[in-house]
């Protein structure tokens, strides 16, 4: 059995309910991410890592130089170790051949989007909310079984539109099916952005 190396909560749920991978934001935690779980599909089994770099005391999913200014080097070297654990845990809980659903906001969004390029072995469906392009030149993978769904703000000083806007354009060119929910506030999750994601989910 492959290891599970970060550290993380799991939570049972029903077997006729997607599996969600829930990625927390910088500074957050499993359990705090786990109620943007319960909020989009409440039978959900559950998975909830913590992020594996510190920065100042603070989790995140990887390295930065700067703000918005990412180390692609550990973007890459982090996104594989996510695509990894991923790969345990369906071992681990029996989950194999599940549907699985990455759900992330802000850098755990960025760090989902980012697997969904380089591992589509492993990631086909997330919701990302608050997200941006942490992997400037991504491989040229066929993404036609991908689905994202990206709820973004227009005025969000942290994920930039352009950056937003990038990434979607780059996941299309792939073959990936992106659905977009843009709302006129920064970086946050909006209630209209959820229940757009519980749409999608179901769909």
């Amino acid at each position: 059995m492959s290891a599970l190396t970060l550290d993380h909560r799991y939570v049972e749920g029903a077997d006729d309910a997607p599996v969600l991978l829930l990625l927390h934001g910088t500074g957050g935690s499993p359990a705090d991410i786990l109620l943007l779980g319960k909020e989009l599909s409440p039978e959900s089994p559950m998975i909830a890592p913590a992020g594996p770099v510190s920065e100042h005391g603070a989790a995140r999913w990887f390295r930065r130089l700067a703000e918005g200014v990412f180390d692609t080097e550990d973007v890459l070297a982090r996104a594989g170790q996510l695509a990894e654990f991923i790969v345990a845990a369906r071992e681990r809980y029996g989950l194999a051949g599940r549907r699985l659903v990455a759900a992330g906001f802000s850098n755990g969004a960025n760090i989902a989007a980012a697997v969904a390029l380089l591992r589509p072995d492993v990631l086909t469906e997330a919701a990302l909310f608050s997200t941006m392009l942490a992997v400037p030149d991504p491989p040229e993978h066929d993404l036609s079984g991908t689905r994202i769904f990206l709820s973004n703000g227009r005025h969000d000083p942290m994920a930039p539109l352009a950056s937003s806007t990038r990434l979607v354009q780059l996941l299309r060119q792939r073959s990936a099916e992106v659905t977009e929910d843009w709302h006129d506030g920064g970086h946050q999750i909006t209630a209209d952005g959820l229940a757009a994601a519980r749409a999608w989910l179901t769909r």
